[in-house]
Formats: C-alpha cells, structure tokens, sequence
C-alpha cells in the first residue's frame, strides 16, 4: 500500500535533522523543449535520495529492533544511506553489495563504517526479492520495498510542489521504485495532478515491459556504467503501486545520459550518476509534455574514472 500523506508528513518531521532539503533549480538551457528544474538530490550528505528512507525506517524504528543491528542488499547509494544511519544511531552494519558495484559508492559504505559483503549478481538480488538473507542477524531495511523508505521518498514530492506548485510533469529514475513512487504518492496526497513518469535506461526496461504485460516481469539486462537503475526485474510487490500511481514510463538510451551528464558538468557544475541525469535526458528529449517538468537529479556517486572518460568526449 502506498504511503498516505500523513506518513509523509511524519517521515518529514522524523528526518528533518538529519537530511538536506535539496534545491530545485532550473536548467539554463536555452532551447530545451520546456522549462526544465532539477531536484538536485545529489547534494545530500551521501550524495544520493538514499539517506531518506534508511534515517526515516531506522529513526521509526520499533523498540529494540535495533539491537542487533542493521543490514541490506544495495548497488551503493542505499547502503550509503543505511551505514550513514547506522552510524549516526552506534548501531552495527551489513551491506550487501553485487560483484559489479561502483568502488566510489563501495569506499564510501566502507569509510561509513560498513561491513561490505560482495556476491554475484543472482545471489545478491535474491536478497531483494526475499527481503532476507537467511542467517543473517540484524534488521533489513529494504532499499525499495519498505513503508518507511517510500514515505521518507514522497518529502521530495513535497518539497518540490512546495517550491514549483504550477509543474506539469514530474521525472524521476526507477531502479526498485520507491523514488518515484514515494513522490507519486506525495503529489496525490496533496492533490496535484502533476503526473509522476518513470526514466529507464534502454539496457534494461523492466517496467516499461511489465506495464506492457501487466505483470511484474524480468527481462533481459545488458550491464553499464548507469547501475542505480537498470535492473533485469520489476519486483512483485512494488509492481501494483507502480501500476496505480505512475503515469508510464520514459527510455533514454546510454548516449544521452552521457551527453547530458557532460552537459551537466559544463552548464551547472553539476555532478549527476548515470541514473541522477535519465531523467534530465528525457526531459531534454521532450519525452514529457508540459511546461514545467521537474527532473530528480537522484545522486552524484559516480567513479572518477568514468567520469573523467566522459567529460573527454567518451562512453564509459
């Protein structure tokens, strides 16, 4: 079920303390099809959305479900989120991470003070599609599929009609859902009808698919340098809320996230990940209609590396 507008407020109050509350500036782009503003998410202090939902659950959390501490399957930015939590309440963490993970967003769960675990790819989804690794101690904070996360995700939603109440359209990446869900769910709450559209990278369209089809699919996934959305399945249980609460999806292709992630870097000074610039790319492409569409700049974790090949004129 998704989060009612009183959940969203109360996650707003439970991590006020601890969470930035983001700009949401406009793109100086002189021909871009509309008015273009992005939520730039990246300036939190993991440089991703991620800390949200891990502060809201962890701070909500129950009596003692702390204990024995915390652990979650991640690609980066929510395990981030959760060490960062975990260390600001002296609680242990556990991330489980898949073979491929950035080492930017690996270093950085580590330097939280993280214990990181790397697995193949089927091993660590399992995780996600269980909600569990069995034998594992702790309490898992799941990094799409959890009440608290989704709601912490709808004070973007927030944030951003609080600052651009007359916005057409809003763009937002869709890795487990829960971003652009969350959002969804706030703008409903507050009775804008401002649709909500889900950015997939061509390598991998599960919910583009499974919209398609009307069910929760896996299809096939060619691995890239955008790993914060891409993934080879929509899961079950965030398949309905999905369905009811976004108003489709939009697919940009590995070329113009890369362009767009330059652009970024040369126009703004803004440092994007593969999955914080899809939703400017397709905004920039004019997939959406509307005057005023709003794009989430979800994170900024991107290996140096890759970006350096990037602003050289490369893909990665």
């Amino acid at each position: 079920m998704a989060p009612s507008l009183d959940d969203i407020t109360a996650a707003r109050l439970r991590i006020a303390g601890d969470v930035v509350r983001t700009p949401l500036v406009r793109l100086p782009v002189e021909d871009a099809p509309a008015e273009i503003y992005l939520k730039l998410e990246n300036l939190q202090p993991i440089g991703s959305f991620k800390l949200r939902g891990p502060v809201n659950a962890m701070r909500g959390a129950p009596p003692g479900a702390l204990a024995g501490g915390v652990y979650t399957a991640s690609a980066g930015n929510h395990g981030q989120g959760v060490a960062w939590a975990a260390r600001t309440l002296g609680v242990p963490c556990t991330v489980f991470v898949p073979h491929h993970a950035p080492a930017t967003k690996v270093d950085a769960m580590t330097r939280l003070g993280a214990r990181v675990v790397k697995l193949p790819l089927d091993e660590w989804w399992a995780i996600i599609e269980r909600h569990e690794r069995p034998g594992t101690p702790g309490w898992f904070i799941h990094p799409a599929a959890d009440h608290d996360v989704i709601a912490a995700n709808g004070t973007i939603g927030v944030e951003i009609l609080a600052d651009l109440p007359d916005l057409d359209a809003v763009i937002a990446p869709y890795g487990g859902g829960g971003l652009s869900c969350g959002i969804a769910a706030a703008l409903r709450g507050l009775k804008s009808t401002a649709p909500v559209y889900a950015c997939e990278v061509e390598t991998s369209t599960p919910l583009t698919a499974s919209l398609a089809a009307g069910k929760a699919l896996t299809v096939e996934r060619t691995p890239s340098f955008v790993d914060g959305i891409g993934g080879k399945s929509v899961l079950p249980d965030m398949f309905p809320m999905a369905r009811a609460l976004l108003a489709g999806t939009v697919v940009v292709s590995l070329e113009q996230i890369t362009a767009t992630i330059r652009m970024l870097v040369e126009r703004t000074r803004t440092i994007a990940e593969g999955a914080g610039a899809a939703s400017v790319a397709a905004a920039l492409a004019g997939s959406v209609r509307g005057r005023k569409i709003v794009c989430v700049v979800s994170g900024g974790n991107l290996d140096t590396p890759i970006l350096t090949r990037i602003l050289r004129g490369e893909m990665p």
